[in-house]
């Protein structure tokens, strides 16, 4: 490879004609009839749909879909696909799992082309090994495109990293599911400082988390955040401190990830997220 000073003698001329010769970009898999497709659809952006995940869905029959995945996404759908919803909000299923899982089934062995589409990754906390292990056992052919995470793409757009030399040392995903009375968290590791703790679906037990944080060490004025419909037009991040969260909570709605640690401080720095901006794309796309 040449070297950055002989680059830079190359005359424009040839950069130019360089890049133009640069192969396209195309997506050589099929969704085979009678197979389902578990896709990932990112935090909610359409813009962070992987190619594969839209030339997917492009070829399907039919897609089974969840309420997290944004309007903008389903409106690159064909529209003579079959679209099926079967999203699940808190307290109120109105799907099944176990019907879920059937449809799939059924959809697959009369020959269709399925899309299974969840928001973020169907393997982060999106119960997509279940829904596989359902198609393994019925001997359904299956493929799986990963999505970006809520924990990875939200925290970008709120100007928030994982990791940092300075302030956090690994990250940790959690589920906010927990039931005190049967709760196995080890929260003494959860509680430990120079990480990030990213919840995922925490807002119902925002003030059981807070408790247990400080309870097992985390120093109460821990900065944390709590990013609402991340990576969308409609984005709003609420800042605090770790005692606050539960105060916090109160006024965000889900779809939310919980942040904690020294890292959301350099939000204010790292900010870089307009939704003005993204509300007129949008609204030119139209």
């Amino acid at each position: 490879m040449a070297s950055k000073e002989k680059v830079s003698q190359l005359p424009l001329s040839h950069l130019r004609a360089t890049t133009h010769h640069r192969p396209a970009l195309t997506v050589s898999s099929q969704l085979r009839h009678g197979e389902v497709a578990l896709v990932g659809a990112g935090p909610g952006d359409a813009e962070l749909l992987t190619i594969k995940a839209l030339s997917f869905l492009q070829q399907a029959d039919v897609v089974l879909y969840d309420y997290l995945v944004s309007d903008e996404i389903l409106a690159l759908i064909p529209d003579d696909t079959i679209l099926v919803c079967v999203g699940k909000r808190a307290g109120h299923h109105s799907v099944p799992q176990e019907k879920t899982n059937q449809l799939l089934v059924d959809f697959a062995k009369q020959g269709h082309r399925v899309v299974r589409i969840k928001g973020g990754d169907p393997f982060v906390f999106g119960r997509g090994a279940e829904e596989l292990e359902v198609l393994a056992d019925a001997g359904i052919r299956f493929q799986v495109i990963p999505g970006i995470t809520a924990a990875a793409g939200a925290t970008a757009y709120a100007g928030i990293p994982l990791t940092h030399r300075d302030h956090a040392q690994s990250a940790m995903f959690i589920t906010g599911h927990l039931k005190a009375e049967s709760d196995e968290m080890d929260w003494s590791t959860l509680a430990r400082g120079n990480q990030t703790l990213v919840i995922y679906m925490g807002l119902m037990k925002s003030d059981y988390i807070q408790e247990q944080l400080i309870r097992h060490g985390r120093q109460s004025s821990t900065p944390i955040a709590i990013i609402e419909r991340g990576t969308q037009a409609c984005q709003k991040v609420f800042k605090g401190q770790l005692s606050q969260l539960a105060e916090l909570a109160q006024d965000a709605q889900a779809p939310s990830l919980i942040v904690v640690g020294e890292v959301v401080a350099l939000s204010e720095k790292l900010q870089w997220f307009d939704q003005e901006d993204q509300s007129l794309q949008q609204r030119q796309y139209a």
